[in-house]
C-alpha cells in the first residue's frame, strides 16, 4: 500500500475535512481460470453511479475482510466465495469518504451471477473497455497488467 492515498477528484471539496475516519472496504477480484476478471456498474442512487468497478462493499462491526467479502458477494451477486486470498489494499481519498480498500483475489465461487442491486457486468480482460473506471479501481489493473507482464493500456481511452 501506498503510504498517501489516492485523491479522486481531487478539485472537489472534502466532506468531513481532514480528520475524516477511515471506512474500511472489502474488494473482492474475480478471476476466471482463463484470466478474465469481473467488472460491475454502481447502481443508480449511489455516488459515482454507473462507473465501473470490483464488487464488494464496508466492512460491518466484527467482521474480517473475507467475511465482509462474503457477504457482500452474496447480498450483490447472489454467489458464494469459496477461494478468497487476501491481496493488497490502497487508501483512497474520495470526496464524499476517506476509504481503505481491502482487495481480496477470488478464483472459486458458486452459484451463477445474479445482479441484485440492478448493476450490470461485464467479464473483462486487459485492456478494459468499459469506461468510467471508478477511480479506486485504477490501481487494480495496473497490478493486474505488472503481474501479467502486460505493457499496453490499462484501459480503453475515454
Amino acid at each position: 500500500m501506498s503510504s498517501r492515498p489516492l485523491v479522486a477528484d481531487g478539485d472537489r471539496p472534502r466532506e468531513g475535512g481532514s480528520d475524516r475516519p477511515v471506512t474500511e472496504v472489502a474488494v473482492g477480484v474475480l478471476i476466471q481460470p482463463d484470466g478474465r476478471f469481473l467488472l460491475t456498474s454502481r447502481p443508480d442512487g449511489k455516488v459515482y453511479a454507473g462507473y465501473w468497478e470490483f464488487p464488494g462493499g464496508k466492512l460491518e462491526a466484527g467482521e474480517s475482510v473475507a467475511q465482509a467479502l462474503e457477504r457482500e458477494l452474496h447480498e450483490e451477486l447472489g454467489i458464494e466465495a469459496l477461494a478468497i486470498q487476501p491481496w493488497k489494499s490502497e487508501l483512497v481519498d474520495y470526496p464524499h469518504a476517506l476509504v481503505r480498500l481491502n482487495f481480496c483475489k477470488v478464483t472459486s465461487w458458486r452459484g451463477e451471477l445474479q445482479m441484485r442491486e440492478g448493476q450490470s457486468f461485464a467479464w473483462q480482460q486487459l485492456p478494459v473497455q468499459m469506461t468510467p473506471v471508478l477511480p479506486g479501481a485504477v490501481p487494480v489493473l495496473q497490478w493486474l497488467a505488472e503481474e501479467r507482464a502486460y505493457t499496453g493500456a490499462t484501459r480503453a481511452s475515454v
